[in-house]
């Protein structure tokens, strides 16, 4: 029992790292229609930032934790915004060129990092609680899995609260539905467009920081490995929809991680569930119909 318990929260903890991910570019994809690539490159930005402003104030401190995802958050909505301004703006509607640009973005970002910050993982540590594990009914979960997924949790709230409840919520939504008639009304769509893609980023910075912490390092590989399954749980849970983004984020991990234990085999489970659902339902769970 206590082997399952394990399994189904630290599939929680991963299951909160594909979201933060996958809710990006969930939602740069629903609201505008772009592909982004280059979205891992954000996340390893953030968590290579944030390792580097925790290393200065002292690793093992909350402040410089509570600092390094500060930093994090800004630094990935800093180079998503630009991305947008610069790359992606003079691309809209026009996906082949979105796709190229953003992919040899992500390539020439790892060759970056690589040279500023060396081809190796760089182990990393964090406050003292982080070492430590709290006991569920026999089993031991390290407490980094809990700040995932309590961070994960706070993003899709804060997202679904953005999304409805506010005027920029209001008019990201409109200007998808009808760009030119926003437009008509003097509201500029392309500063809505400019901050969703911020948000996105700011996620997967985040995200970022979290990652170095739930495996242990950080190095300029780290977004693309988890940029392959959060583009496998967005097409899972529906292309645009962060409900389906938030539910197939935690379906994906927490079966990854029955699967790698008892099989060996959790990157083939997840294909094959990908496989599956694009063969019975193509627009994934909670996917518009198109």
């Amino acid at each position: 029992m206590s082997t399952v318990i394990l399994l189904l929260v630290t599939g929680l903890g991963l299951g909160a790292l594909y979201f933060l991910v996958a809710s990006g570019l969930s939602l740069i994809y629903g609201l505008m229609g772009v592909l982004n690539f280059a979205h891992g490159s954000f996340l390893t930005f953030g968590a290579f930032l944030g390792w580097e402003t925790a290393r200065r104030l002292g690793a093992d401190s909350w402040g410089a934790f509570a600092l390094s995802l500060l930093v994090g958050v800004l630094a990935g909505a800093a180079v998503a915004a630009v991305t947008e301004l610069v790359l992606i703006r003079p691309l809209y509607l026009r996906h082949i060129e979105q796709v190229l640009v953003t992919v040899g973005l992500a390539l020439a970002t790892v060759a970056l990092f690589d040279g500023i910050w060396g081809t190796d993982a760089v182990y990393i540590s964090g406050p003292g609680w982080f070492k430590e594990t709290t006991d569920i009914l026999g089993a031991r979960i390290p407490n980094d899995r809990f700040v995932a997924i309590l961070c994960a949790a706070l993003v899709l709230a804060g997202l679904v609260l953005f999304l409805k409840r506010t005027r920029y919520g209001l008019i990201i939504r409109a200007g998808v539905e009808n760009r030119a008639m926003v437009t008509a009304l003097g509201i500029d769509v392309r500063r809505a467009f400019t901050l969703v893609f911020a948000i996105g980023g700011a996620a997967a910075g985040l995200g970022g920081v979290l990652a170095s912490h739930y495996f242990g390092y950080v190095s300029p590989l780290l977004g693309g490995s988890l940029l392959i399954f959060a583009f496998i749980v967005t097409v899972i849970g529906g292309l645009g929809s962060l409900t389906g983004a938030a539910i197939a984020s935690v379906g994906v991990a927490v079966l990854q991680q029955f699967a790698n234990f008892y099989f060996g085999i959790g990157d083939f489970v997840v294909v094959l569930a990908l496989a599956v659902v694009l063969l019975v339902r193509p627009r994934g769970l909670l996917g518009a119909a198109s």
